[in-house]
């Protein structure tokens, strides 16, 4: 089994451009999480992820995350309901990702997926039953025992 202490794996890719995206679990009053269904035609299309985008040049993670809330979904969160939980680092082929994760439980709107995602609300205990890219998945414990 390996630990802690063992060795870097040599096949990790090293040297990757850092690419941020900030993610939110927007929370409803059941304790149900929104996730949606990326676009066929986007990379990684056909799987559930947590909505958000990339972090602009000069953006801190909180600006990126309400903007793509309000571009994404139609809804609206203030900074002070944005609560950091964990973050995700993944090494893809080309890139390595860096997401910070947030939860959010209030915000104005109804979540409507305006750039053709599917979404749905799911059970902390059942996010596992939906295919997520990578990096997501190791997210899903962390927000689970959150909640």
């Amino acid at each position: 089994m390996a630990g802690c202490l063992d060795l870097p794996d040599p096949d990790r890719p090293r040297g990757l451009p850092l690419t941020v995206v900030a993610a939110c679990a927007l929370v409803d009053a059941d304790g149900r999480v929104l996730i949606a269904r990326r676009p066929d035609d986007k990379p990684l299309g056909g799987l559930w992820e947590f909505p958000g985008g990339k972090v602009h040049a000069g953006e801190a993670p909180e600006d990126a995350v309400m903007r793509e809330l309000h571009e994404e979904l139609g809804v609206d969160v203030r900074e002070s309901c944005l609560a950091p939980l964990t973050f995700a680092s993944h090494a893809y082929d080309s890139f390595h990702l860096l997401m910070p994760l947030f939860v959010a439980r209030q915000w104005r709107g109804t979540p409507a997926g305006h750039e053709g995602q599917a979404l749905t609300w799911v059970r902390p205990v059942r996010l596992h039953d939906y295919p997520m890219p990578p990096a997501d998945g190791p997210l899903v414990a962390h927000l689970r025992d959150a909640l």
